[in-house]
């Protein structure tokens, strides 16, 4: 069946799935967002109270990183308290992982640059089969190989899927399969050529990141650039944005790439003009505060907050609420692409507040609501 805009259609690449715990990635699953604290991971309480705002955000897995005993044995703590699967991340100490995987991580992030020899690598292998663990291959452009480097003679796209199918072959020879892979650089260019290349050679479900991507503009732009490039053109299972900035802003700028291809949706989706002289209220203000108060809306649906007629009247048509700039401090309210009332400025913004708490309701009872047969 050929689709009514094809030049929005995304051929995803096949992949086979894996569990990462109770989230299915690859094959036809969602692309799940991803995070990671950074709070001592020793500081259970700090962790889980951290996880729960990522949680409130969004988060389909988060990462915790366990670089001491003392991590490992505070990481069974936080996965009885965490209501999303999590990845232990490993470097360096393979006998962490041995640790995450008896204390109930979903996944191991291990990166084999820094791992060590293969026989810890088999050693990690079997604790993730004993217990279930899915593993991340997680290779980076900043600790590859020596031997690598010495053959490449700089990170290269050519050199992380030689390292990436290096350590597949290992998890494969042992008859391992629950796996993902990330090959991560934090140029923009050797990630995405990485990918491709990867994505050509390998089934598994591939993790995508562009690492250390900067600060939380800076970072979010590279970051759409690179995951947004990879994603458009099918290629990605899971994402994590790294951001210079709290996990909660990475998990929200996941969504923001996903809900920019149609990919994914979850809560409010702001169509919105950069203003003018020519606004009938302060929009850059209305969007900041509209965009903290409704953080809370999990339920998909859109909103069009534009100063003025000539163009806000057709952006609030394809919207499920619409504000329209007019004049004497008096503004145009739409509901579902109509006019519908007027609202002066004093009041818009708890009144649009309260009108998408409303459509949320409405659009979540409809959901909930079971489907009648014909029959019936």
């Amino acid at each position: 069946m050929s689709s009514i805009r094809p030049w929005r259609d995304i051929e995803r690449r096949k992949s086979r799935q894996i569990m990462v715990g109770a989230v299915p990635v690859g094959g036809d699953a969602p692309i799940t967002v991803q995070t990671m604290t950074n709070t001592p991971t020793e500081d259970a309480a700090a962790t889980i109270e951290q996880i729960r705002r990522c949680e409130d955000a969004g988060a389909d897995i988060i990462r915790v990183s366990c670089p001491t005993a003392e991590s490992t044995a505070a990481l069974k703590e936080i996965v009885r308290a965490a209501n999303v699967p999590i990845v232990a991340d490993i470097h360096f100490h393979y006998k962490r992982a041995l640790e995450a995987a008896d204390a109930g991580a979903a996944c191991l992030r291990i990166n084999p640059g820094n791992i060590g020899s293969e026989e810890r690598v088999r050693e990690v292998i079997a604790a993730a089969r004993a217990n279930g663990c899915a593993i991340r291959i997680g290779v980076n452009a900043g600790s590859l190989e020596k031997d690598l480097l010495e053959k490449y003679g700089e990170p290269c796209p050519e050199a992380l899927v030689e390292s990436a199918l290096d350590h597949i072959r290992v998890l494969e020879d042992h008859g391992f399969h629950n796996y993902k892979v990330a090959v991560k650089a934090s140029d923009v260019f050797l990630a995405v050529a990485a990918y491709q290349q990867l994505a050509d050679q390998v089934d598994c479900p591939l993790h995508l990141g562009v690492t250390e991507a900067g600060g939380l503009i800076g970072g979010t732009v590279k970051s759409s650039l690179g995951i947004g490039s990879l994603l458009w053109a099918g290629i990605g299972d899971t994402i994590r944005v790294s951001l210079s900035a709290e996990p909660e802003e990475e998990v929200r700028v996941g969504y923001e790439i996903l809900k920019s291809l149609g990919i994914r949706s979850r809560g409010v989706r702001v169509v919105s003009c950069p203003s003018c002289a020519r606004q009938g209220f302060d929009v850059i203000r209305t969007v900041e505060a509209l965009e903290e108060r409704l953080q809370h809306i999990k339920t998909p649906m859109s909103l069009s907050v534009l100063g003025c007629v000539v163009n806000g009247p057709g952006e609030a048509r394809e919207t499920d609420i619409g504000i329209t700039g007019g004049g004497n401090g008096t503004h145009m309210v739409y509901l579902s692409g109509v006019t519908d009332h007027h609202v002066r400025d004093a009041d818009m913004i708890d009144h649009i507040v309260k009108l998408v708490e409303a459509k949320a309701a409405e659009l979540e009872a409809a959901e909930a609501q079971p489907t009648l047969t014909a029959a019936e």
